[in-house]
């Protein structure tokens, strides 16, 4: 029998962002007590304070930063998992960026698919906190990054996203799988039955949001 939630959203936070609900059938992952499904991608600290997801993954295109990772993590009410690198940031740098970062707070560090197995290996001598290596194929080398001290598997691979976990699932049928879920229910469930335990869910942007509100409000001067 499907439960009945008693729900309250007040009045001034109503318009506060949700992950798809049908999120909620992947079974999650459990770090430090925490049970964690979604996970929100952005590192804009207006949308991650207005946003009922479980946990932040906050990687960007350019080499981490200490300073980006305080800032959202001190705004974020929900766990945060942050990039140490992996492309030019990569060696002792990435580890340093971990270790800083776990005494910030951040509950997790996110690699990207560049990532050396040696860095990987400093990087888990010196946090407790999960690695989080990003796979962008099925194709990729995942064996000797399990090895070196990874914890946890991303995949993010657009449309392929459902195919790719499928894949790793039938070789790795334990592994923690972070993926991203797409912009429909139907690709978030189709991600969710390939074998993710958590899903990846991109916002729409302040921009677009704003422009959306404007819309509204031009209109409201030609009626």
């Amino acid at each position: 029998m499907k439960k009945f939630v008693p729900n309250y959203d007040g009045t001034l936070r109503k318009h506060a962002l949700q992950v798809p609900t049908c999120i909620s059938e992947c079974s999650g992952i459990r770090i430090f007590g925490r049970r964690i499904k979604s996970l929100v991608f952005s590192t804009d600290v207006a949308i991650i304070k207005n946003i009922n997801a479980d946990a932040v993954i906050a990687v960007y295109p350019f080499t981490p930063q200490p300073s980006i990772t305080q800032a959202i993590i001190n705004v974020s009410d929900v766990p945060v998992f942050t990039g140490v690198g992996g492309g030019f940031t990569n060696g002792g740098r990435s580890a340093s960026i971990a270790a800083y970062a776990e005494h910030q707070g951040a509950f997790g560090v996110v690699c990207n698919t560049l990532i050396t197995n040696e860095t990987i290996r400093t990087i888990k001598e010196t946090v407790e906190i999960p690695i989080v290596f990003t796979v962008v194929s099925e194709n990729a080398e995942i064996d000797s990054r399990l090895e070196a001290g990874v914890d946890f598997l991303n995949i993010s691979g657009a449309a392929k996203t459902p195919a790719i976990v499928t894949a790793i699932r039938a070789r790795y049928p334990d592994i923690p799988i972070i993926a991203t879920g797409g912009p429909t229910d139907e690709s978030i469930l189709a991600t969710i039955r390939a074998g993710a335990n958590a899903i990846t869910y991109t916002p729409p942007t302040n921009g677009e949001l704003f422009a959306k509100d404007m819309r509204e409000y031009r209109a409201s001067y030609d009626e």
